[in-house]
């Protein structure tokens, strides 16, 4: 990558022609990404591994997974395992020997950028701006003409930066590789980290086994119904279309920079109070196609948490003394998302409220409550199964449609 032929600080450039002398922080900035160009380890991808990196760990070094918790988990993993299998009649995917695999924060960033890559490329791209394209010559008497080549300068950064903040805030956050039900690559270990498990468990004074065996039946239930075919297929083609619909929104960054008094430009609070929106530094709207295609997302989104939340009490009741106490505690943590877990899931298009888990068990129960338990089975069945937005609302117009008997 090369500075662009009328970057402002390239080294034919006479220094009475630096745009930035009145603005030093942006002059710096420039420097910096000038000199950058083209080192190893300057580019998106690469960015956003360190960056997440930092988040997640808080720039603390991580001890490696105790050995004897590796083998508690394992342990509690295959017990989760069978109880999963029995209550839906789904296998849970694995290609080798080990059903989960305990790792570090950083462990889990390095997994998660490779296992969801094609998304987050196709997120990077759709919020980066293109560079304007312009015939006609730039007007040295326009005070904000000098943020065009600074900005096109600082995107493939920029983009880094946010897919690095999006995967270190889920890392720092995550038990294992669902708190987000996106589809992982099929058979591999299921990502869990005792590190925040463990946490939890002594900040709500709960047994550490209940939590680590809680969670383990969380991952692996997620982990057999997004490796049915048409699920993964489904919702996998809804997410990849959400993340490439964004439309940059070049202009409203120039609405608020023109709403800027020109000497305000070098004044570091005001410039942060224009910077501080995600939605103007990443420079992205939702467009009318992310609009459309919500509806489908949010419906396939709903019926799996909530059928992965009645499988977690068919499971629960019988399996932990205080089932209750235990399950308040850990649902109430998944739906008290920091702004920076909102914001994370909006960029995904999949908002985690209480109302999404509250729209999927009623979808759930509803089924039960007309055909019993075993009709749940149908859901997996084939594509065409999986309920429209009506009918997760009204499940007996989507047990009519697949020709079930109602009681």
């Amino acid at each position: 990558m090369t500075p662009p032929p009328d970057f402002p600080l390239g080294p034919d450039r006479d220094p009475d022609d630096d745009p930035f002398r009145g603005v030093p922080l942006f002059g710096d900035l420039a420097r910096m990404l000038n000199q950058q160009l083209g080192q190893p380890g300057f580019g998106p991808r690469d960015t956003a591994r360190q960056f997440a990196v930092q988040v997640a760990t808080g720039g603390q070094s991580e001890s490696n997974v105790d050995p004897l918790v590796r083998i508690r988990l394992e342990e509690l993993a295959r017990v989760a395992e069978l109880h999963v299998t029995q209550v839906t009649g789904l296998q849970v995917p694995t290609t080798g020997t080990a059903l989960v695999e305990p790792v570090t924060r950083t462990r889990w960033v390095a997994r998660t950028l490779d296992d969801h890559r094609e998304l987050l490329e196709a997120l990077s791209s759709s919020l980066a701006t293109p560079p304007a394209e312009s015939d006609e010559p730039t007007d040295p008497s326009d005070p904000f003409a000098m943020f065009a080549p600074l900005m096109e300068l600082m995107g493939p950064m920029m983009v880094g930066l946010a897919t690095g903040s999006m995967v270190g805030n889920l890392a720092r956050r995550s038990f294992g590789q669902y708190d987000l039900p996106i589809p992982r690559p099929s058979g591999e270990p299921v990502l869990l980290v005792p590190t925040t498990i463990d946490e939890f468990a002594s900040d709500w004074s709960l047994p550490a086994d209940d939590v680590r065996l809680w969670v383990c039946i969380h991952e692996l239930a997620h982990h057999a119904v997004l490796d049915v075919p048409h699920v993964r297929a489904r919702l996998g083609h809804l997410l990849l279309a959400y993340a490439s619909g964004f439309d940059p929104g070049a202009a409203d960054l120039s609405d608020r920079l023109g709403s800027l008094d020109p000497e305000q430009l070098g004044d570091p609070s005001a410039m942060a109070g224009l910077l501080g929106s995600p939605d103007v530094i990443l420079g992205a709207l939702r467009s009318p196609a992310q609009d459309a295609l919500l509806p489908d997302l949010e419906a396939v989104v709903a019926v799996v948490v909530g059928f992965v939340d009645h499988v977690m009490d068919t499971i629960g009741t019988g399996l932990f003394g205080d089932y209750a106490q235990l399950t308040e505690a850990l649902r109430r943590r998944r739906v008290e998302a920091s702004d920076a877990d909102r914001f994370v899931e909006r960029l995904l298009g999949l908002e985690m409220t209480q109302a999404c888990y509250d729209r999927g068990r009623r979808f759930i129960d509803g089924v039960v409550e007309r055909a019993g338990a075993e009709a749940l089975a149908r859901l997996w069945d084939e594509e065409r199964n999986l309920p429209t937005p009506a009918e997760i609302d009204a499940p007996g117009l989507w047990l009519a449609r697949i020709d079930l008997p109602l009681d």
